[in-house]
């Protein structure tokens, strides 16, 4: 499992003191009040240590300035650099909840069969989020209620589930001639892709 996880990712430079735009990608923005200790990833695989001096919001995003960061130059450097904090000052849960950075790349056995691993969370598509899952060249969505599932072993990276029949043919790749089928449809569109985010979640 990483040591740091994600909480927000650099967008663009903001203004021409050095602030940065940030898009989060965590559900607790409050705790940026007491949470001044941020590292920037890039590219690269580099990890720097930031002091957060101050962050407000704007137009859906988030504005954050940094110590020591303060020209457009000097900003430019971040862009897009995931902004992670350590594993361990993660916010405490709520008892039965279950970070969605821990999901990730765990193995889901269906009924005793192995269906992949976890690649993604989707949380566009209702109430519970779904599960991407990736397995033998097929990718299936699977909601995360409670009722389907039999046992999550983070140690062991492995989710057990009982799920309702059909369910994983409901979410099957279509074969080639369906394909043809639903493209020359009258008033079909191309679904968008999935929302992809990476989130603390209670």
């Amino acid at each position: 499992m990483p040591d740091f996880i994600t909480i927000a990712r650099v967008i663009k430079p903001q203004g021409n003191r050095g602030e940065v735009a940030v898009e989060l990608s965590t559900d607790f923005p409050e705790r940026f009040a007491e949470r001044r200790r941020l590292y920037a990833l890039d590219e690269q695989g580099g990890r720097r240590e930031l002091h957060l001096e101050d962050y407000w919001p704007h137009k859906g995003r988030m504005v954050f300035k940094f110590a020591g960061v303060d020209s457009i130059n000097d900003a430019e450097r971040f862009n897009g650099c995931e902004l992670q904090i350590p594993l361990a000052e993660r916010a405490p849960l709520e008892p039965g909840s279950v970070w969605t950075s821990d999901l990730r790349g765990c193995k889901v056995i269906a009924d005793g069969s192995e269906v992949g691993v976890i690649e993604d969370l989707d949380f566009t598509a209702g109430e519970a989020p779904l599960l991407v899952v990736g397995g033998a060249g097929k990718r299936y969505w699977i909601p995360f209620v409670t009722a389907y599932i039999e046992q999550l072993d983070l140690p062991a990276r492995q989710l057990r589930m009982r799920l309702p029949a059909g369910m994983l043919e409901l979410d099957a790749p279509l074969s080639e001639e369906e394909k043809r089928s639903v493209a020359s449809s009258p008033g079909t569109k191309e679904k968008g892709k999935r929302k992809k985010r990476e989130r603390e979640l209670r």
